[in-house]
Order: structure tokens, then C-alpha cells, then sequence
């Protein structure tokens, strides 16, 4: 007789981590080298916004230290990048942040990722196609937008003033032709972003010539007109300022994280994918730091053209073909960006309808073309009808929120990976008795009891024992969830009484000092449980220091996000919840029962 399943355990089942770290051959095609997922990584990132975003930060909160900005940027950035890198080594999947939550936390929370990573990608490509049409606009002097107002004006007060015909069309002409042809797209993607690259470091050099260091030690008794300079010199803003530009620019280099949904179409993926994961980071980094740095050299901090500081710049110093050849760039731009952000989004799609918790028909993938050729053009007809109905400004605002979830996420995993008991998952999901299985769940143990005695004992590792087991893994999952709750409270704290603590208020002080020892004791004791035997793969250094440091920068910013954003956040997670509740789940919940009658069966034919 078969024991019922309870709904907990089918909410915290996890995916089984095969000692290669694949689940097993893929039906999709391996097309795709280290360069190509370079080229993917860096033009899905290096969009309009690096042709716009330093002349903003430098106007307005950095002036001419917006170059420290990125630096402290990439280094954040960096931070969630080897987390990723060390996932896609290890779980070459399609899916992302999805599978990797899958693995390490739970199905609940995998699916609570992956739908935020459809929505991360949906607006991502919805947002980017507005942007081509409003470029495109502005140098036609708003024919495009005059027309569709005409043909199909809208006078509803959550939608766009009009319908937007060139940003559906161009969704759905890159949908389908990623849908059909990724080899020949990626060959696409990678000149565009190659081109792109050529014109940044065409800025770079011309700006160079004409740089002008005197603009890094600009003193306000020089500046007779009405411009907002602040102290003057090269922290205009004092340091602070340099510090908000950072969290800025930090948006800058979102969508790296797109490498990591081609896990199932890589050659040699444990190696390709953190190698170009970590090299699309270089070289984006290498991009904004170059055009940030003779951005400010060329003209003043405080002349800056804050929605179009390069052609201005250009025009400027007296330039005019560099203006153009700039503006072109822009469009290059926004194109490979298109691109970076269409492509991942039927991916993550394909990866939950495998697993049953979307409608297993997005996830079947074409025998001719080994590409989820339905997933895509649904999630293209869907991304373009979001893109013909809002206007940009609707659109950017919850771009982010999905991001930095799925940052935070799998910085957590990590933590969680690196102390995780395999022996307890292969003999908790009945992998000795059925190789076959491949999932297990968070409340099985081996033959260790959870008591507080035993809590209490390995909380400190009193035994030194060097090898993780289901005792130790909860600890360290208990610690990571109250480290989390810890930098809520110190980035709520830092936001709300941040006067309090620069004027050094004695009840601001004591409380951010208890904060901050609290999360360093939490640190210390996920320190002394015992980890995981050393990897030849790719491996995040100074675990769990690394991940708690990047899980605090993604809870710090994302509590800078407006309330308007939280409130279309939870309307789309109902959505998303009552299709997990009333289609994933009891998929998951069949599933489940299935294995755990096979295993008994497997189990009655031993005893025989």
C-alpha cells in the first residue's frame, strides 16, 4: 500500500543532482560556442543604456567619479556572476535561475523564480522594442507615432496613448525567427554585437583625443551660469553620491543572466558557460568604464545631455560624423539587446513545462528544427502583444524586480549547494533502488533524528565532522533564511534612519552595530558546518561570503523599488500561483505518488 503524499513535500521535493551534474541527455540542439554565448551575454546588456546611462549618473549623482560607479557596479555585478557561472558548470540545464532554485531549495520557490524570469524577459523584450520604435521616432520626427495615433489611438489610462505596430511587428519577426533557426539568429546576434562593440570603441579612442582633463577638477567659483555642480572636482556629489550612481548603474549590467538558459544548447556547457558568463562581464565592464571615462573628459559633468550625452558630446567638441556614427550605435544597440532578451524567454518556458508546472504543450520541442518551437511563438505573440499595448515608462518599472529575486536566489543556492548532503539526497529519493529517480525533498533524512539536542550540537560542529549530512544542511538552510531576514532589517534600517546614523544618534548606531554582529555570527556559524568535497569545476571563492554579500546588494535594492512596482509584481504572482495550485501542483503531486509507488514496488521484488 502506497502512503499518502503529503502537499508539503510535493511544495519542498527537489531535483536530484547526478554526480556529473546533468540529469541526462537534452532534445535541443548544441549549436552554441563560448563566443557565441559572449556575444549573447554582452549584447543582451550592452543595450541603449550604455550609450545614455553614464551622461545620466554623471549629471546627476557622480559627476566625474561615474567611472568608480561602474567599477563598484561590476564588482556587485560580479559578485551574482560567479554564482551563476558556478551553476552553469554544474547544472548545464535549460531554465536558469529556475533549475537552480529547483535543485538546492525547492519546487515552490523554482516555480516563484521561473515565473519571475518569464516576466523579467516579457518586459525585458517588451521594453526594448518600445525603445527601437521611440529611437527610431525621434529621428523621424514622430511620423511613426503620429500615424499609429491616428490608425489605432487607445484612451484607456493603464495602457499606451496608442498601439504601438512597429514594436509588435519586431517581436514577432525575431520570435519566429529564433523559433526556427537559432544557429542562423546567433550568427545575427553576433555580428550586430560585434558591430556594436566597434562603434563603443570608436567613442572610446575619438573621445580620447579630444580629452580634456581639466573637466575632472571643475571649481564652482569658475562656473558663472545657472547649472547644478555641486562641491565641484572630482566628487561633485561627495562620495555618497558615487555610491547611489553605483546602485544605478548596477542595472547597467543586468542581463548577463541570460547565458545561463542555454545550458541544454551549449557545446561542452561546463566549461563554455562560466567562461563566457565571467568574459561578457569583462568586456562589458570594459565598455562602460571606457565611455564613462572620456564622457566626462570631453565636456563637463554639468553639461551633460542627460537623454543623449554621446551625440551630444560629439557635437560639442565639434564632431558632427561621430554624432552619427554614435546615433547609428544606438539603434545597433538596442537591436543585439532585442535579441538577448527574446531568446531566453521560451527557454525558461520549456524548462517548467518539463517539469509539468506550465502547460506541457510550451515545452515540446520540434523533431526538424530541436527547438520548443510552440513555446516560442506563443511567448513571442504574447511578449508583442505587451509591447504594442504599454508605453515604455509602464514597462521599465518592473523590469528589475525579477532580476534581482533571481540574483538573490541563486546566491542563496549556492550557499546552500556548497553544504548540501548527496548521500541523503540519492538514498532519500530512491536512487539505489531506482536509477531512474530524480527528485527528493527537504524533509527526508537519513538516519539522523532532528532533535534540539542535535540541533544544538551541530550548530557548532562540536564533533568536527568534515562531511555534510541532513542535520548540518538544515542548519546551514535555517541560517541562510535568517541571514536574509538580518539584511531585510539592515537594509530597511539604513534606507529609513539613514540621517539618524550620519548624525550618529545613539539608538541608530546601537541597532545598525546589533545588526551587522548578528549577521557576521550567522556567517561564522555556516562557516563551521561541514561542505562538500573539493570540484574540478568552476567554484564560487569564499563561500558563503561571497553569496551573503551579493544576497545583500539584490535585498538593498530591491528595496529601493516603488510600491506601484510591488503591487503589478503581485498581480502577476497570482496569476502565476493559481497556475501552479491548479495545474502544477497536482501534476507534481501524480508525479510523486507515481515514484513512491514504484519504489515500493521495487522495494516488495527485492525482499521476493
Amino acid at each position: 500500500m502506497v502512503r499518502q503524499v503529503s502537499p508539503w513535500k510535493v511544495l519542498t521535493r527537489r531535483k536530484h543532482l547526478q554526480a556529473d551534474g546533468t540529469e541526462g541527455e537534452t532534445k535541443l540542439n548544441r549549436v552554441l560556442g563560448l563566443w557565441d554565448l559572449t556575444a549573447l551575454g554582452v549584447g543582451s546588456t550592452l543595450g541603449a543604456g550604455v550609450y545614455v546611462l553614464a551622461g545620466q549618473i554623471a549629471k546627476d549623482q557622480a559627476g566625474p567619479s561615474v567611472m568608480i560607479s561602474f567599477a563598484i557596479a561590476a564588482l556587485a555585478s560580479l559578485l551574482a556572476g560567479v554564482c551563476y557561472a558556478e551553476f552553469g558548470a554544474r547544472v548545464p540545464k535549460a531554465g536558469s535561475a529556475y533549475i537552480y532554485s529547483y535543485v538546492c531549495i525547492g519546487e515552490f520557490v523554482a516555480f516563484v523564480i521561473g515565473w519571475n524570469l518569464i516576466l523579467e524577459y516579457i518586459i525585458g523584450t517588451a521594453s526594448v522594442c518600445r525603445g527601437i520604435s521611440l529611437y527610431l521616432d525621434s529621428l523621424l520626427n514622430d511620423t511613426l507615432k503620429t500615424t499609429f495615433a491616428e490608425v489605432a489611438p487607445m484612451n484607456v489610462s493603464f495602457l499606451g496613448s496608442y498601439f504601438d505596430f512597429l514594436a509588435f511587428g519586431l517581436v514577432v519577426v525575431f520570435g519566429v525567427a529564433l523559433a526556427f533557426g537559432v544557429e542562423t539568429s546567433t550568427m545575427a546576434n553576433n555580428f550586430v554585437t560585434c558591430l556594436n562593440i566597434f562603434i563603443l570603441g570608436f567613442v572610446i579612442i575619438a573621445g580620447a583625443i579630444k580629452a580634456d582633463f581639466s573637466n575632472w577638477t571643475v571649481e564652482p567659483s569658475n562656473v558663472t551660469a545657472n547649472y547644478t555642480i555641486g562641491s565641484g572636482g572630482y566628487f561633485p556629489y561627495g562620495f555618497e553620491g558615487t555610491l547611489q550612481g553605483a546602485a544605478t548603474c548596477f542595472f547597467g549590467f543586468v542581463g548577463f543572466d541570460c547565458i545561463a538558459t542555454t545550458g541544454e544548447e551549449v557545446r561542452n556547457p561546463r566549461k563554455n558557460i562560466p567562461q563566457s558568463i565571467l568574459l561578457s562581464l569583462l568586456i562589458i565592464f570594459l565598455c562602460y568604464f571606457g565611455v564613462s571615462t572620456v564622457l566626462t573628459l570631453m565636456l563637463p559633468y554639468y553639461l551633460q545631455d542627460a537623454n543623449a550625452p554621446l551625440p551630444y558630446a560629439f557635437e560639442y567638441v565639434g564632431w558632427p560624423v561621430a554624432m552619427w556614427i554614435v546615433t547609428i550605435g544606438g539603434l545597433v544597440g538596442l537591436l543585439a539587446s532585442l535579441f538577448g532578451a527574446l531568446f531566453p524567454l521560451p527557454r525558461v518556458m520549456y524548462s517548467m513545462a518539463q517539469d509539468g508546472l506550465l502547460f506541457r504543450f510550451l515545452g515540446k520541442v520540434s523533431p526538424r528544427f530541436r527547438v520548443p518551437v510552440t513555446g516560442s511563438i506563443i511567448a513571442a505573440l504574447f511578449t508583442a502583444v505587451i509591447a504594442g499595448l504599454f508605453d515604455l515608462a509602464q514597462l521599465v518599472s518592473l523590469l528589475s524586480i525579477g532580476t534581482l529575486l533571481a540574483y538573490s536566489v541563486v546566491a542563496i543556492s549556492i550557499m546552500l549547494l556548497r553544504y548540501m548532503d548527496y548521500c541523503e539526497m540519492e538514498e532519500s529519493s530512491g536512487q539505489r533502488q531506482e536509477s531512474r529517480a530524480s527528485e527528493t525533498t527537504s524533509l527526508t533524512s537519513r538516519s539522523e533524528r532532528f532533535t534540539c539536542g542535535s540541533f544544538c550540537t551541530q550548530l557548532f560542529n562540536v564533533h568536527r565532522l568534515s562531511e555534510p549530512n541532513a542535520i548540518s544542511y538544515r542548519i546551514v538552510g535555517v541560517l541562510a533564511t535568517i541571514f536574509c531576514l538580518l539584511s531585510l532589517g539592515l537594509g530597511v534600517l539604513i534606507m529609513q534612519a539613514h540621517p539618524s546614523i550620519a548624525s550618529q544618534e545613539p539608538w541608530a548606531l546601537t541597532l545598525l552595530v546589533v545588526l551587522i554582529l548578528l549577521i557576521v555570527l550567522v556567517i561564522l556559524l555556516i562557516c563551521l558546518q561541514p561542505r562538500e568535497a573539493r570540484s574540478r569545476l568552476f567554484r564560487v571563492p569564499f563561500v558563503p561570503i561571497v553569496p551573503a554579500i551579493s544576497i545583500f546588494i539584490n535585498i538593498y535594492l530591491m528595496l529601493q523599488l516603488d510600491s506601484w512596482t510591488w503591487i503589478r509584481f503581485g498581480v502577476w504572482m497570482i496569476v502565476g500561483l493559481s497556475i501552479y495550485f491548479f495545474y502544477g501542483l497536482p501534476n507534481s503531486y501524480r508525479e510523486l505518488k507515481r515514484q513512491r509507488a514504484g519504489w515500493q514496488k521495487l522495494k516488495y521484488s527485492d525482499r521476493l
